[in-house]
């Protein structure tokens, strides 16, 4: 391997070979550990060492890098106490995550590290978040992002590329092309000469960089780094290497050519720079040696304050408390002036209070910038706030969602509005995956709110009439927000902007401009988990949200003999389970009403628990009614056949003669 002349000095190349080094011999001994069960899984990154070294050591120590299965380097060279590494992959409390997931699946904002998912793609778009937040701050800081080449071929590599290009944020995209995916060879993965060439279809500067020269990765990425600084943009880098044993060590290497296998061994980046460094009388075998002792020692040590702690004991009340960020509501009541408005303008209000009132918020959407978005809700904000926190985005709802997640580990709050709720299916994987889960695996938290424009009723079809929380509110780590009235809109869509955790607004388009009500001026908020009771009798339970609440006031007008608690829930996740039950008690009878479709619907969540838990006050069956378990048509009559309003009050009307 040929070394080019550089400008460093013999203690910096020597730290860069102690730093290869140190990774090296921590595998060669979890390797051992592994073959011993002491460790259940091991990703090995034998043969990469350069990379996730010679990156670590060009960024500063205050730069997130966001790194994958072999990037070991990355850690050691942010210097993390070996004893919590250990713990980390024995599943022991020290470790990162508490036991609660494994290998680098991590991250830790004391060494600015965001430790990947097994999704791979979703942390692309975390990425452009960060930048965007070191961006918006004015910091000269960039991000890095590691992926493989497999990992490129994800949709999540192209929309983050897009997003960070399109906004010119300072995003180190690093694309360690180690030859295969699992056991998939490049030429299946990919059709263009280099990954590198990519970069041109996003208007970026890409290179190509020899992955295994430690002082060819060190030098180009100091370089380039420097420049990102002082000229905030993406870059991608082309990190040529190979993985020299298994995609994992169950996997093997048999698909692996023997030759190929023999032309990499001969391009190891530690044994190859420690030659280089013996020929240059840099590094004396005394010193290797020395080296050696002093990692090995270290590695000794530290195995064995992860092996004497004790076994993690599973606590239920720590589990649960662990999986949303704590949240201290503060109420602030309506003062009393009032003005008489739609649902519409409850929402776009508590919008532009919350972006007064948080500095630090940014909103993110399709069209919502100049245009105002497709219901006009943002129309006017970009005058007020700017561009930069009331933000366009590109038709990438997975990697904006990344980006909001981001934002929130770089310390800002995001919105994120879903043109149509329907469209979230695009951005499933990163909220269910990623926003949802981050608290509890490794305690950082997703100051997220996604608004949902959904339901029908309004002629739009299978793709833009969806009432879709059902998708959500089985997830836990998500809290599922669903208001029927413009005070409740407004107070607790400032809520969820308080609130740290990931929230999902569902906001009914067909409320938009038919509901009107009289809704404080100022700024106010109301609690999440508490239902509102609208009407009070003795004679049956009827539970409601959204659209439905609407639903059931007009068959009680039209039914007016019907003595009924009406329970708008608002609130589906957390849920006011203690409403629900107190209402059914005293009725003995009770009907869900959902715009969904019935089947699995939230509904059915509602019906179980208030079998299990008011079963002996129970006069008749806990009834569902619910939408027709089809795609939502677009024709009137038959959108008027899909939804439930005949059948509630059919079913309403049987359930009283029961």
């Amino acid at each position: 391997m040929e070394y080019k002349e550089t400008q460093l000095s013999n203690d910096a190349m020597l730290d860069l070979y102690r730093s290869m080094l140190k990774p090296r011999m921590i595998e060669e001994k979890m390797l051992i550990l592994l073959r011993q069960g002491k460790i259940s899984k091991w990703f090995s990154g034998i043969g990469q060492e350069a990379i996730s070294v010679g990156v670590t050591k060009s960024l500063e120590t205050e730069e997130y890098i966001l790194p994958m299965h072999r990037n070991l380097g990355v850690f050691t060279s942010r210097e993390i106490p070996l004893n919590r590494l250990f713990a980390q992959w024995q599943g022991k409390a020290s470790g990162f995550t508490k036991g609660r997931d494994r290998s680098f699946h991590f991250g830790t904002q004391e060494y600015n590290i965001v430790g990947m998912i097994s999704h791979l793609g979703p942390q692309l778009g975390v990425a452009d978040g960060i930048a965007l937040a070191h961006k918006l701050k004015n910091e000269k800081k960039l991000t890095a992002v590691f992926s493989g080449e497999g990992g490129t071929s994800e949709g999540d590599f192209h929309e983050a590329l897009n997003i960070a290009s399109v906004w010119d944020l300072p995003v180190l995209f690093c694309i360690e092309n180690n030859g295969y995916g699992l056991s998939t060879p490049t030429v299946e993965q990919y059709r263009c000469k280099d990954l590198a060439d990519r970069g041109a279809g996003y208007g970026m500067e890409s290179h190509i960089i020899d992955g295994n020269n430690i002082l060819e990765v060190y030098t180009k990425i100091s370089e380039i780094a420097e420049s990102i600084r002082k000229e905030p943009r993406p870059v991608l880098v082309e990190f040529k290497t190979f993985r020299m044993r298994g995609h994992e060590e169950a996997s093997g290497t048999k698909y692996v050519p023997q030759e190929l296998m023999d032309e990499w061994q001969q391009k190891d980046p530690v044994l190859n720079f420690e030659e280089y460094l013996i020929a240059k009388n840099i590094l004396t075998n005394d010193l290797k040696e020395k080296f050696r002792t002093e990692i090995l020692a270290e590695i000794d040590k530290n195995l064995q304050l992860a092996f004497s702690e004790d076994i993690i004991v599973s606590d239920a009340t720590k589990e649960l408390d662990d999986v949303y960020e704590n949240f201290e509501y503060q109420e602030i009541k309506p003062k009393e002036n009032t003005e008489y408005i739609r649902f519409i303008d409850a929402i776009s209000q508590a919008l532009k209070e919350s972006v007064k009132k948080h500095e630090n918020l940014v909103l993110m959407g399709q069209d919502i910038a100049d245009y105002g978005g497709v219901f006009k809700i943002t129309e006017g904000f970009v005058e007020e706030f700017g561009k930069d926190r009331i933000r366009n985005t590109p038709i990438c709802e997975s990697a904006i969602v990344g980006a909001a997640m981001g934002l929130s580990i770089n310390g800002m709050k995001a919105m994120v509005e879903m043109q149509f709720s329907d469209f979230v299916s695009s951005g499933f994987n990163p909220i269910v995956n990623y926003l949802a889960k981050v608290k509890y695996r490794w305690d950082q938290n997703a100051d997220v709110v996604l608004r949902m424009p959904c339901g029908g009723g309004v002629g739009a079809g299978p793709f833009h009439s969806q009432t879709n929380e059902a998708w959500f509110t089985k997830v836990p780590g998500l809290k599922v927000i669903y208001p029927a009235f413009p005070y409740d809109a407004k107070g607790l869509l400032n809520t969820a902007f308080n609130d740290p955790n990931p929230v999902l607004f569902f906001e009914h388009k067909g409320l938009y401009r038919s509901i009107r009500q009289e809704v404080p001026v100022d700024y106010y908020t109301l609690p999440f988990g508490k239902a509102s009771l609208l009407r009070e009798g003795e004679e049956i339970s009827i539970i409601s949200y959204g659209a439905g609440v609407h639903w059931a006031i007009d068959v009680l007008e039209e039914m007016s003999y019907i003595k009924a608690d009406l329970i708008d829930l608002r609130s589906l996740q957390p849920l006011d389970m203690e409403s629900i039950c107190k209402s059914v008690t005293k009725t003995g009878k009770c009907i869900i009403l959902t715009e969904d479709s019935q089947f699995g619907s939230f509904a059915s969540e509602v019906a179980a628990q208030i079998s299990e838990s008011c079963f002996e006050s129970l006069d008749a069956p806990v009834i569902r009614v619910g939408s027709m378990d089809t795609p939502i048509p677009f024709a009137k009559n038959l959108e008027k056949q899909y939804l439930p309003q005949e059948r509630f009050k059919e079913k309403l009307k049987n359930l009283i003669e029961y």
